[in-house]
C-alpha cells in the first residue's frame, strides 16, 4: 500500500510517501515560509526525485488537527484537492496522535506539547503497548497546570516534545514531580512520516473517509471567532437598549 502524507499543523511543514511499511522519501521544513509557499512545491519535488507517479498512491494521509488554523486550513485544502483530482480517500490523522507516534516503542510516557497561546497546550498522553500506540488521554486543548498535573498523576517516566516545549519549558522544569526528559531534534517536531506510518493503521481499521467529506478538527475556536461573537453580542445589547 502507498500512502502520501501531508503536515501543516504548525511551522512546520513535512510531506512523506510510504510503500508497504517503507519510508520511500520525506521532505520536510521548520522555517517561517508560509505553508501556501511550501506545500506544493515540496510535494512536487519528492514526487521528482522518487520518481513518483500520483496515481500510484493508494489514499493521502493528512495531519488533521489540532494546531494552527491556517496551517490546517491549506493542508486540508491541499488534500482535498489532490483527493479528488485523483479520486483517492482520506485518512484523517490526528495531529497529537502522529507527534506521539515520532517515540515509538518508548516504554515511557509521551506528553506532546504544542503551543496553543494562553497558557494553553494541545496535548494527550500516550503509550506504546506491544507494539500499539495506546491513548491514555485523547488530544485536547487544555491549561499548561493541567497538563503537568495529569502527568504527575500518572507517576511515570515521560517524554515531552514538541513546539509547546520551548514555551513552557521553564514551568515544567518547576512543576514536574515525575522523571522527564525531552524528545531530541530528530524527532521533537511533526513528521509527515510520522502521519503515514499512523494513517496506515487507522486505514487498516477503515479510518478514512471521501474527500468531499474531510474537514479539520480544530477543539477550540479560533482567536478571531470569539472577538466576532463579543462584537456580535455588543451590537444586539446596544440595539435593545435604544
Amino acid at each position: 500500500m502507498k500512502i502520501l502524507a501531508i503536515e501543516s499543523s504548525g511551522l512546520v511543514a513535512s510531506v512523506a510517501v510510504i510503500e508497504n511499511n517503507t519510508l520511500l522519501g520525506e521532505y520536510t521544513m521548520n522555517h517561517k515560509k508560509t505553508h501556501s509557499q511550501t506545500l506544493l512545491p515540496m510535494l512536487e519535488e519528492l514526487s521528482k526525485m522518487i520518481e513518483l507517479d500520483l496515481n500510484s498512491i493508494d489514499a493521502i494521509a493528512v495531519s488533521m488537527g489540532p494546531g494552527s488554523f491556517t496551517g490546517l486550513r491549506i493542508g486540508s485544502a491541499t488534500a482535498k484537492g489532490l483527493g479528488l483530482a485523483l479520486d483517492k480517500p482520506i485518512i484523517p490523522v490526528p495531529t497529537v496522535d502522529a507527534l506521539a507516534y515520532n517515540i515509538w516503542g518508548t516504554d515511557k510516557l509521551i506528553c506532546p506539547l504544542m503551543d496553543a497561546r494562553r497558557q494553553q497546550a494541545y496535548t494527550g498522553l500516550y503509550t506504546f503497548e506491544e507494539g500499539h500506540l495506546h491513548t491514555v488521554v485523547p488530544q485536547c486543548a487544555v491549561d499548561i497546570s493541567e497538563v503537568v498535573a495529569e502527568v504527575n498523576r500518572h507517576n511515570r517516566s515521560v517524554i515531552f516534545l514538541g513546539d509547546g516545549v520551548p514555551v513552557f519549558k521553564d514551568y515544567l522544569a518547576e512543576h514536574v514531580t515525575v522523571p522527564y526528559e525531552f524528545a531530541p531534534a530528530t524527532c521533537h517536531i511533526q513528521r509527515a512520516a510520522s502521519v503515514a506510518a499512523l494513517g496506515e493503521v487507522l486505514y487498516g481499521k477503515g479510518v478514512v473517509e471521501h474527500a468531499r467529506e474531510h474537514k479539520p478538527e480544530y477543539l477550540r475556536l479560533s482567536q478571531a471567532e470569539p472577538e466576532l461573537k463579543e462584537k456580535e453580542r455588543d451590537y444586539k445589547k446596544s440595539k435593545t437598549e435604544k
